[in-house]
């Protein structure tokens, strides 16, 4: 199981101080987070990408890639890359360009995004969301998995002898998982396809989450790439510690009241009580996560949010710490008892790479028959 965290890269002032971190602050302590993750042992550092303010991260491969350079171990993944407003070639290229420069560290997380405007901005209508989900995801597949396509569709110009470059690395792509909150049928494309679904898991009940990876398990088991419960999975979150849940409560609470995206809202013990935010001490945030499997069953990646709303770059190294020190080595060893031995591991390029050497194998068997 992979631990990790995720950023959406908000430049938020920090309420208590009423100081706004300049953009170029911002994409430095972005990085600096990410060294942070993994020094401290995580496994994922993923980032959202945006176009808009108050967020920096609208061009991913460009900071994934100067990361991967000061990287040796690190997994870097997005969350999410656009596939409605982007092109899907150079979607293509720019992964597949970033997937050789980190020697395979690299997978991606396809979204439809949840800011109206972007779309009109890149020449899309935001009513054709879906639509353009499952044409541009269909058609880099291909661009990915075949040398030449030919395409024509609906939403952008006809390929004719097209070859994607560069190649994929091994000949394998990048691992994809389909992020949504709310969309059954962003699930249904993860499992139609055999891919990894990711629940954002952050602003929504654990009873809208047990059902929407409840209907990618089963339509994944439908589809004939496995039982239900090898199905790959994975979670977001957020979490705020301290060594005792008093101090934590009292120090995010103002960060919680002028956050971006939940702020002016629902109070902060309304919100951690109807949905998985956890402040609290790290036993708190071991004992809340290992609950997650009890309604999702054994699942794949989890990722934490830790950089949100404005709290300062110490406070976030200081979390990260605490996470890698005292949370994800206890629930490493948690969440490996009593998962049956065919639920699959979190993919990883050199898995995939086995995978699909397995298979060709497998095939020439059959044809020598």
């Amino acid at each position: 199981m992979h631990f990790g965290i995720f950023t959406v890269g908000d430049v938020t002032p920090d309420p208590t101080t009423g100081r706004e971190p300049t953009e170029a602050e911002r994409i430095k302590a972005m990085v600096a987070i990410a060294l942070k993750a993994e020094e401290v042992g995580l496994d994922v550092f993923a980032m959202g990408e945006h176009h808009n303010p108050p967020f920096v991260p609208s061009s991913p491969t460009t900071m994934l890639g100067y990361i991967a350079a000061r990287t040796e171990r690190l997994l870097l993944s997005t969350a999410t890359t656009l596939i409605t407003t982007n092109d899907p070639v150079k979607i293509a290229e720019d992964y597949a360009m970033l997937q050789h420069l980190a020697d395979g560290r690299v997978d991606l997380m396809m979204g439809r995004g949840n800011t109206g405007p972007v779309y009109p901005w890149f020449g899309q209508d935001i009513r054709m969301g879906i639509p353009l989900a499952v044409e541009n995801y269909a058609l880099l597949r291909r661009l990915w998995r075949e040398d030449v396509v030919d395409w024509e569709g609906k939403f952008r110009t006809p390929l004719q002898s097209f070859t994607s470059t560069p190649r994929p690395l091994d000949g394998v792509p990048p691992f994809v998982w389909h992020g949504s909150i709310r969309s059954p049928e962003i699930a249904e494309q993860a499992a139609y396809y055999g891919d990894g679904f990711f629940a954002n898991h952050i602003f929504w009940p654990a009873s809208h989450t047990q059902r929407m990876v409840g209907l990618y398990r089963q339509r994944f088991e439908h589809y004939g790439h496995g039982s239900a419960d090898q199905a790959i999975v994975g979670l977001g979150g957020q979490v705020f510690m301290r060594k005792n849940s008093q101090d934590a409560v009292r120090e995010f609470r103002p960060y919680f009241d002028e956050a971006p995206v939940y702020g002016h809202g629902p109070s902060l013990e309304e919100f951690t009580s109807q949905t998985p935010l956890t402040v609290g001490s790290p036993q708190q945030v071991i004992d809340r996560t290992l609950g997650f499997r009890k309604y999702v069953g054994d699942y794949q990646r989890q990722l934490f949010l830790v950089d949100h709303a404005g709290l300062p770059l110490k406070t976030v190294l200081e979390q990260l710490d605490i996470l890698g020190e005292e949370v994800v080595p206890v629930l490493r060893k948690e969440f490996a008892v009593g998962r049956p031995a065919h639920v699959p591991d979190a993919p990883t390029h050199a898995s995939l790479v086995a995978a699909a050497a397995a298979s060709d194998v497998d095939a020439l068997e059959v044809a020598s028959q």
